[in-house]
């Protein structure tokens, strides 16, 4: 049984001198090399098709490249357990993966960057499937970098931190579209092949990280490699949580659904209301991206000051609170009422920022800094499958109760959400609390084993 783990409280100046670490630089780099080919492969290659005359429906085909984001745990293993030759030896296991999928990203934006979808499309199909599984690997192995690069109760503070990448990524994609404006698609494509390429560069410079020197290499058949790299991970986390494991996947389900039900909504809504779209354009990108970078940050924040179970509490409030801002916004507000769309966007953003960080620092907690890639990837993967699902089914929910009432029901997701969460904090193992601490054990066991050493000698 796990024993239950006190987390030390951090003075307010050594939580906030945390992000200007090293560690936390290189975690904001990474996470511009993680969200720059997502935002090339779901955003910018469509709209380069659209320009150059491909038909809507071929490049709605297009998207199914990004299946590789959904089915990356099952590669994981590899990358978990997986050596790449003389790369690992130079930069270790992480960054050599890390380095490795970058280049993938490389090869297949300067691809891209050379072809014509006028003249065939298979060049860019194949491109595009490479740019997204190596998109996909780097995540993988990003993951696995930062769960093995800080404490558990820094993870929200990384996750921060990556997530700030993420932005400024998004934001470089939209210089990547004003290039081809100025320039042409090829040059554009080329610039943000260059940005990778500075980016695998860094990772040079980055350290890497110490449980690396933990991971066992595989020995054995064939057969018994396979088991140790796919089935004893699963097995692992299985054993780690026993029952606990039900309403645990069950809280990782729910805990964000309400996001996912109401994000695909709120542009509708604004043209329903008849909001401008300048208008909508310029709180989203003016005060709404700061609130999202700020509630990056006070997430971080909340989560190494108060602990990561009172800041996914917190997080679970304030998402019920914006949630129903919407509903008050569909009830109150009209064309004009710019103000009340402020606060509206203003507040989704920071709630969507601070719930990000410690739902990623959660995820992170539970996973062995071992086996991290295999069952981060697992997590990642899987705690999206219902909501988006869910999402799916959000305009007809709209239309059949209305805009007030639909805004009412995706808050009410927070309620489950609130119920598990509580369970988990008043009955659950340090396991299940993302309390396991995973250095701390292998430490002991590799002194022990030392000692028993000496002693035989």
């Amino acid at each position: 049984m796990s024993q239950d783990v006190t987390q030390p409280q951090r003075s307010w100046r050594q939580t906030v001198r945390v992000y200007f670490t090293p560690v936390m630089l290189s975690m904001i780099v990474l996470g511009f090399a993680s969200g720059l080919p997502l935002y090339m492969v779901f955003q910018k290659l469509s709209y380069w098709l659209r320009d150059a005359g491909i038909e809507r429906s071929t490049i709605g085909f297009f998207y199914w490249v990004t299946l590789s984001y959904t089915l990356k745990f099952l590669w994981a293993p590899i990358i978990d357990r997986v050596q790449i030759p003389f790369l690992a030896k130079l930069l270790g296991p992480r960054r050599s993966w890390i380095v490795t999928a970058i280049s993938g990203t490389v090869i297949a934006l300067v691809i891209i960057s050379q072809t014509d979808p006028t003249q065939g499309l298979a060049p860019v199909a194949i491109a595009a499937l490479l740019l997204a599984y190596s998109s996909a690997t780097l995540d993988v192995a990003i993951d696995a970098w930062r769960i093995e690069s800080a404490p558990n109760d820094m993870q929200a503070n990384m996750a921060a931190g990556y997530s700030l990448g993420y932005r400024v990524a998004y934001m470089t994609s939209g210089l990547g579209l004003a290039i081809s404006e100025w320039a042409d698609w090829n040059w554009s494509f080329l610039a943000m092949a260059a940005a990778m390429a500075i980016s695998a560069g860094l990772v040079f410079f980055m350290k890497e990280p110490a449980t690396a020197a933990y991971k066992h290499a595989l020995t054995g058949s064939l057969p018994e490699k396979i088991v140790k790299a796919v089935v004893d991970p699963f097995r692992q986390f299985i054993g780690r949580l026993g029952w606990w494991l039900l309403p645990v996947l069950m809280l990782v389900t729910l805990y964000r659904i309400s996001d996912f039900t109401m994000g695909v909504m709120a542009a509708p809504l604004y043209s329903d209301l008849g909001f401008a779209r300048d208008a909508v354009g310029g709180i989203q990108g003016g005060p709404g991206l700061i609130a999202t970078m700020t509630g990056l940050f006070l997430g971080g924040i909340a989560s190494m000051r108060f602990g990561m179970m009172r800041a996914l509490v917190i997080g679970l409030v304030i998402t019920l609170i914006t949630n129903g801002a919407y509903a008050w916004l569909a009830a109150t507000a009209g064309p004009d009422d710019l103000g009340k769309l402020t606060i509206a966007v203003v507040g989704d953003n920071l709630a969507g920022g601070f719930v990000t960080t410690v739902f990623i620092a959660y995820l992170s907690s539970l996973v062995d800094p071992e086996n991290a890639a295999t069952q981060y990837a697992l997590l990642s993967s899987f705690y999206a499958l219902l909501p988006k699902f869910m999402a799916g089914f959000s305009g007809v929910l709209a239309d059949q109760v209305g805009w007030v009432w639909f805004f009412i029901l995706t808050a009410g997701w927070t309620v489950p959400a609130a119920f598990l969460l509580a369970l988990v904090l008043g009955w659950g193992p340090a396991a299940a609390k993302g309390q396991f601490k995973f250095a701390e054990r292998r430490t002991t066991e590799n002194s022990s084993e030392g000692a028993e050493d000496g002693k035989a000698e």
